[in-house]
């Protein structure tokens, strides 16, 4: 590729990664297009998957900013063409939905639909809350952006998913779908194990049909061999989600799970790393609770450093929770945090495509895998 291609390629693709980052702010309105999607509820929702130039994206479209959004759908032969304040995107970029899987028309014997079991998330990936409840969900200890009890309140799941029908689902999800990965993350139902034990024997479940790539998700288990059984019963990747790292955020924003201090993640991180390796243990970083740049930039090179994928995304206010009316953060900073963290994971060696599965993988909640590409070239 001569010189100048590669400026011209470069450029276009920093202005795709502008583009995402404001679709991921400021959500889209829909214009009366009819989507399929989900309301309210844990995991992404509010929010609807497309596939932006090829690559699978989770955008909102059914929360607060994205009723004021400039960003708006217009369906064309091609898929969705996009328009901000009512004019075509300059970028060279056009929307897809992605279709309704197949395996959501199917049900249990007993008569659950599979959707209430496990979803599709961005275009590959099959996710299931194996716990709906938590230990934090009462008013005065809930996380203010997370909205795991609303799921069950709206009837879009059950409370517990049975190991053998989570095997059932992803046997007809691989089949009918093709997902690639599997992500199952969990409500905190103790403070010993911390859904890690049940999270190990879906795990077995789902090995005698698939071989898929899985990754579980829990808060840091007091008892280090939780991590061990994890690794032998199958799973390939760990999330172990510290959501912030600025202390007075997590106190603030975290009543209950701030408990888990920062020097517990940390550890954790470097015991989930000695099982799993380098790049198979993620963690979620929020942006917009009104962290402190350079804390939370230090936290992401720290874990880092320790093999651990910092999955930064920004917040999405989501509807029934504490922050459903809270603004997002702002795509100069978005921006600007990506900038940072992905060339953390340059210097690292770190990748969101060096992951096996789950959330760093799928990528679709953050642009961070599109600056990546940038870093890498610039390095």
């Amino acid at each position: 590729m001569s010189g100048s291609k590669e400026v011209k390629h470069t450029a276009a693709q920093a202005s795709l990664e502008a583009l995402l980052v404001d679709l991921h702010n400021r959500g889209i309105r829909t214009n009366g297009v009819e989507l399929s999607g989900r309301r309210g509820g844990a995991g992404p929702t509010d929010d609807k998957a497309f596939l932006l130039n090829g690559q699978a994206v989770m955008l909102p479209t059914l929360n607060e900013p994205a009723k004021y959004s400039p960003y708006s759908l217009e369906k064309n032969d091609s898929g969705y063409a996009l328009k901000n304040e009512g004019m075509p995107s300059p970028v060279a970029a056009f929307l897809q939905e992605v279709k309704r899987p197949k395996f959501y028309d199917l049900q249990t014997e007993d008569g659950i639909p599979y959707n209430k079991i496990a979803v599709l998330h961005g275009a590959d990936v099959l996710a299931s809350t194996v716990i709906q409840s938590c230990i934090r969900w009462s008013p005065e200890n809930r996380c203010k952006f997370c909205a795991i009890g609303h799921s069950l309140e709206s009837g879009n799941t059950i409370a517990r998913k049975q190991p053998k029908q989570l095997a059932e689902v992803v046997q007809a999800a691989e089949q009918l779908d093709g997902i690639k990965h599997i992500t199952l993350t969990t409500g905190t139902p103790n403070e010993v194990d911390r859904g890690a034990l049940y999270l190990t024997e879906c795990v077995k479940e789902i090995r005698k049909v698939s071989e898929l790539p899985i990754q579980v998700q829990c808060e840091p288990p007091e008892d280090d061999r939780f991590y061990q059984m994890l690794k032998k019963a199958g799973a390939d990747t760990i999330g172990l989600h510290v959501e912030s790292f600025d202390e007075t955020v997590r106190k603030e924003m975290m009543p209950s799970k701030s408990s888990i201090s920062l020097e517990t993640y940390f550890q954790a991180f470097e015991k989930a790393v000695a099982v799993f390796g380098r790049n198979q243990v993620s963690t979620y970083v929020i942006i917009g609770l009104g962290e402190d740049m350079e804390t939370t930039v230090a936290g992401c090179a720290k874990a880092a450093k320790l093999g651990v994928y910092p999955f930064v995304v920004p917040l999405r206010p989501l509807s029934g929770t504490m922050l459903a009316d809270a603004n997002p953060p702002t795509s100069e900073v978005m921006n600007e945090m990506y900038q940072r963290v992905s060339q953390i994971l340059a210097q690292e060696k770190l990748s969101s495509a060096k992951s096996s599965a789950g959330c760093a993988k799928c990528g679709a909640c953050s642009a961070l895998p599109f600056f990546e590409k940038l870093a890498s070239g610039a390095n």
